[in-house]
């Protein structure tokens, strides 16, 4: 048996040394990427408009605490062989985990229709026509590439998406930009004591480490295990150990880089353009964000920041709907698997499609892209730390990892990651209910 192992670790490490970078890139660089959605770009709009450039320094400093908050989720997937509400439906109260599991599908709803609005707000500038007629046509293309496209396809067509975020990079250099002061700006920081500030720091956090790509990379997981039939989940073969945790560093580590350069970009883009031009109080969504370009970089930079909305919506409304359909069929035991066919896994696909369906509906009952946009900030705030106080419990539960326990570096990141969430999840419950809500 010990011989058996041993070849069989011999022999992944042989195919992890054979496998090219783009290879192992999979659930890590579609989460990364899916942060960057249009409800994502309009906080970081927002920011980049407000602030100038004094809160490029976040970028920096919470890569290393997203990445590795992603990376101990991605390990729970691949060492169980299930989704994180499985898992977490064998180590907490059911009462405890369906409250989480709420949070976090009232999260997505809401951010779905502040995503198809937007998307429907940048078609709209591009083409002209209608913004409802638009938001409805996303959203039903959405739903239906999940439900009719086998995965393997669908997971493909989820990576070529991701290139829509170089237009955000692109944007960059059509704008002048003071190297020298962004240079400061992202290793320095700065605190100045202005209760907006903050409570735009709180939600450049919310934003960037979302409970929506904890249970989605955690999945995302189980479904690679699905693909490959050679594999299966870690605590039944140890011996592939090795290989997995190192694509899943590399994986991770990518897609969260990328998702902070985007972002940074973001941020960067309009800090020189619109905050400069005195556009602090005028951009409350993703596509006021491009229209308010044009008059001060051009069209092409115009174009660009629209183009990326749409195309970072496709990628991100899949995401969200696939994350809660995940977690409410893990909560009751029912089929999970984009890999399946709907007739398969009806619960599932039921989950999906009435998230989408509310989401997109929330555009035709009153309810606007900026207010979608703020609930679904509220419902993150109260559902990120306690999910991370989980996660962290999980990840250490030698019931559930069996000997896979974290290493040190991941546990540091991963506490400080969860402590500052709690701060960060207090402070703006604290300003929301001052506020009279």
């Amino acid at each position: 048996m010990a011989s058996e192992a041993k070849s069989a670790s011999g022999s992944s490490s042989r195919e992890l040394a054979s496998e090219s970078v783009l290879q192992r890139l999979g659930p890590g660089l579609i989460t990364g990427a899916a942060d960057d959605d249009p409800s994502g770009i309009a906080t970081y709009s927002q920011v980049g408009a407000q602030f100038g450039l004094g809160m490029l320094w976040t970028m920096f400093f919470s890569f290393p605490l997203m990445s590795g908050i992603q990376e101990i989720c991605a390990r729970l997937g691949r060492i169980t062989g299930e989704g994180l509400a499985a898992a977490m439906n064998k180590r907490l109260p059911k009462p405890l985990v369906i409250f989480l599991v709420s949070l976090l599908s009232a999260a997505n709803i809401f951010n779905i229709g502040a995503d198809v609005a937007a998307m429907g707000a940048a078609t709209q500038l591009l083409a002209g026509g209608h913004l409802a007629f638009y938001s409805a046509a996303f959203g039903t293309i959405s739903l239906l590439l999940q439900i009719f496209v086998p995965y393997r396809k669908y997971v493909k067509y989820l990576k070529w998406l991701t290139l829509s975020l170089f237009a955000y990079f692109a944007t960059v250099f059509v704008v002048h930009i003071p190297w020298l002061d962004v240079l400061r700006a992202t290793f320095v920081p700065s605190f100045p004591w202005q209760s907006a500030y903050w409570t735009a720091l709180v939600a450049v956090l919310g934003t960037t480490i979302s409970p929506y790509l904890f249970f989605w990379q955690a999945s995302q997981e189980t479904e690679e295990l699905r693909r490959h039939k050679s594999e299966a989940p870690l605590n039944r073969t140890p011996w592939q150990a090795l290989r997995q945790f190192r694509r899943i560093a590399t994986d991770t580590r990518i897609g969260m880089a990328f998702s902070n350069l985007v972002a940074f970009a973001i941020i960067l883009t309009t800090a020189v353009t619109l905050h400069e031009a005195g556009g602090a109080n005028k951009i409350s969504s993703a596509a006021e964000a491009a229209s308010a370009l044009r008059p001060v970089a051009g069209n092409f930079a115009f174009a660009l920041f629209a183009i990326g909305i749409i195309g970072t919506g496709l990628l991100g409304i899949p995401v969200l709907a696939g994350s809660a359909g995940y977690a409410v069929s893990e909560v009751f035991h029912w089929r999970a698997s984009l890999g399946r066919k709907a007739r398969d896994a009806p619960q599932f696909y039921a989950v999906i499609s009435i998230a989408t369906l509310i989401g997109v509906g929330l555009n035709f009952v009153g309810l606007d892209a900026i207010t979608a946009l703020y609930w679904s900030a509220v419902f993150n705030g109260l559902a990120a730390a306690p999910l991370l106080l989980v996660v962290m419990k999980l990840a250490n539960d030698p019931k559930t990892v069996k000997q896979f326990r974290l290493p040190g570096y991941l546990r540091v990141l991963g506490w400080l990651a969860t402590a500052l969430m709690i701060c960060a999840s207090v402070f703006f419950l604290y300003g929301w209910l001052r506020a009279g809500h």
